[in-house]
């Protein structure tokens, strides 16, 4: 099954100062979401594979939505997150076969890597609710310079029989991190964690 795209918002964040400190190279935060049908809006359906493929789907495009707002190549990205808005029609383990069975795969591939699990959130609300995407490094959860979020909302969004699915990616992480914790510059990359 594919998804029935209503409409893709992206949108790109970028911070160049920071409590009057200039912030060089400006951290810049990109989040696409695609606005989709719910094939199973109103009611309970036991298996919900299209879903899970239509996750795999919108991975890719999102996160080739969100790298090209940033104009990098899908291996400089440094963080990630993923999240989705059902609507009232429709229930949250929806979001969760959109998310989490398919999603990583695609994400990762356009990013190049990505041994972190990928940070998620799901809330079901009517048009215009806002959801913050959380962000962590793509290849180490350990990376606190890295843990942050982006708040996005589509003012339409999801109607009764919607889904808003989201996906962001960073190239860098908080404006000038001072808290600690495992450096980029030590990043091994192979169990996710460090």
């Amino acid at each position: 099954m594919h998804a029935k795209v209503r409409k893709i918002v992206t949108v790109v964040d970028e911070t160049s100062l920071e409590m009057g400190q200039p912030v060089s190279p400006p951290v810049r935060r990109a989040v696409a979401c695609a606005v989709i049908d719910n094939p199973f809006a109103g009611r309970y359906v036991e298996d919900l594979t299209p879903l899970i493929e239509i996750g795999e789907e919108l991975g890719e495009l999102l996160t080739r939505r969100c790298v090209a707002a940033l104009g990098i190549p899908g291996g400089k990205a440094e963080s990630y997150g993923k999240a989705a808005i059902v609507g009232e029609a429709g229930e949250l383990e929806h979001a969760a076969a959109l998310l989490h069975p398919k999603m990583g795969t695609p994400v990762r591939k356009v990013l190049e890597k990505g041994a972190a699990l990928i940070p998620s959130a799901k809330k079901s609300g009517g048009p215009g609710t806002a959801i913050d995407v959380p962000l962590g490094h793509k290849d180490a959860a350990y990376v606190r310079s890295h843990f942050d979020a982006i708040e996005v909302r589509v003012p339409d969004a999801p109607r009764a029989n919607e889904i808003v699915v989201c996906v962001a990616v960073t190239d860098g992480g908080r404006p000038l991190p001072r808290v600690g914790g495992l450096r980029k510059s030590e990043i091994k990359g192979a169990d996710g964690l460090r």
